[in-house]
């Protein structure tokens, strides 16, 4: 399968293309794959972000905090089994 490449004319500041050029020759890479890998990298973390965030609205805190709290040795009751 045949991946699919788009162009996207890139506007740097002179200094920042140089740091770039500089890290990504020491790396034995071209300036392009750096910046793909580094476009790469943030959207993951910004969808990692964006996941724990949805996950953290539906918690509730309430419930946590009183399964934390409760005596232990106890066999997990029913409620506690993953769907």
């Amino acid at each position: 399968m045949k991946k699919q490449l788009s162009t996207y004319p890139l506007r740097l500041p002179a200094s920042l293309k140089a740091a770039v050029a500089e890290v990504s020759r020491a790396d034995g890479t071209s300036i392009n794959q750096f910046v793909t890998t580094a476009v790469a990298e943030k959207l993951s973390a910004l969808k990692t972000a964006e996941f724990f965030t949805g996950r953290a609205a539906g918690a509730d805190i309430d419930l946590a905090r009183r399964l934390l709290r409760r005596d232990g040795g106890q066999p997990p009751v029913p409620e506690d089994e993953m769907p």
